[in-house]
């Protein structure tokens, strides 16, 4: 008993140390456009990075609660999953987690949500913080041996909305996304018909309700398309990413993507 005791809060020590550690794999760094407007972000590169081979690239649109300046926070949820050992050695990727400032967005929505028709009606133009993200990504792709035919996005809350906001404004880019608890704008549900695309949701979720990936689900079937979409039963706003991001298959699925050639 008395050997349990000791070795249980030394695992949980080691566990701590693991996950800080896998964190502080992703490296913070800045991106400044030519005007000088500023985004904060962090980037987990393939553990053994090799320019002569080109690699995916995941990008990470964190939630609401995690935006500011502290280049940190936005790695509280989900995408430290990318940095683990087994993950990294299994899918050698670069990660991209980006941070918003505070009182901003990922998406260019024209009502914040809306509870009436859980629709997410878009703006011409991108919020600035994807403005900057897109323009990273372009500069990023240049800088390594990033795959174009194989960028992926997900997203958790805002991040969810922000991931269905650039795969409509940018249909073409990437070969797979993930929102998590997120929604979009149905009048252009039919832009989303060929990407791989699966969409994950809380039955409790009180913060973001589930028919707001329930009406976009239903949207892109409608128009022609097969996405997938997890809905768990018992879970809420976070513990829906909890289970997303546990699962083993949404990785499998996500890097087995690669974008098509256009006809």
């Amino acid at each position: 008993m008395l050997k349990k005791e000791i070795i249980t809060p030394l695992l949980v020590l080691v566990m701590c140390q693991l996950a800080t550690a896998q964190i502080t794999d992703f490296k913070a760094h800045s991106y400044s456009d030519s005007l000088g407007n500023e985004l904060q972000y962090r980037l987990l590169k393939p553990a053994d990075y090799d320019s002569s081979k080109s690699y995916p690239l995941v990008l990470f649109l964190h939630g609401a609660g995690e935006r500011g300046s502290d280049n940190y926070s936005q790695l509280k949820w989900g995408v430290s999953h990318f940095a683990d050992p087994t993950m990294r050695k299994k899918y050698p990727a670069f990660v991209l987690a980006p941070q918003v400032p505070k009182g901003e967005y990922w998406s260019s929505l024209k009502a914040l949500r809306d509870t009436t028709t859980f629709t997410q009606p878009m703006l011409e133009h991108p919020s600035e913080p994807m403005r900057l993200t897109i323009e990273l990504l372009e500069k990023l792709q240049k800088k390594y041996t990033v795959d174009k035919n194989r960028l992926y996005v997900t997203g958790i809350s805002m991040g969810g909305f922000g991931t269905f906001d650039i795969i409509q404004r940018y249909p073409r880019k990437f070969a797979a996304a993930a929102p998590v608890c997120g929604g979009g704008d149905v009048s252009r549900a039919f832009i989303l018909t060929d990407i791989p695309l699966w969409v994950f949701h809380g039955s409790k979720d009180k913060t973001v309700k589930p028919e707001y990936s329930r009406t976009m689900v239903d949207a892109i079937q409608l128009a022609g398309g097969s996405p997938g979409f997890t809905e768990y039963p018992d879970e809420g706003h976070v513990g829906a990413w909890v289970q997303a991001y546990r699962n083993p298959h949404l990785y499998e699925w996500m890097f087995s993507k690669e974008l098509a050639p256009e006809e």
